[in-house]
């Protein structure tokens, strides 16, 4: 598990429950953004690990896919 994920909750439920300062506001949105580019890495890392094969066995993985590869 990604380890801000606790403290964005937290921040969440204070925000419904009572409200938040500025300073805290300031630091979810921050804490929000870190988050979703932990979980782009993420994703990217799946997709570019990924081997797309066709039915008769032939490989069909997206060229973008192929150059990413050679990338990383």
């Amino acid at each position: 598990m990604i380890d801000i994920l606790p403290r964005i909750n937290q921040l969440s439920q204070k925000a419904r429950q009572e409200g938040l300062s500025n300073a805290e506001k300031v630091e979810r949105q921050v804490l929000r953004e870190d988050y979703l580019r932990a979980i782009r890495g993420q994703v990217e890392s799946t997709v570019t690990s990924m081997k797309v094969i066709d039915p008769l066995g032939d490989d069909v993985t997206p060229d973008k896919v192929k150059l990413k590869k050679q990338t990383i």
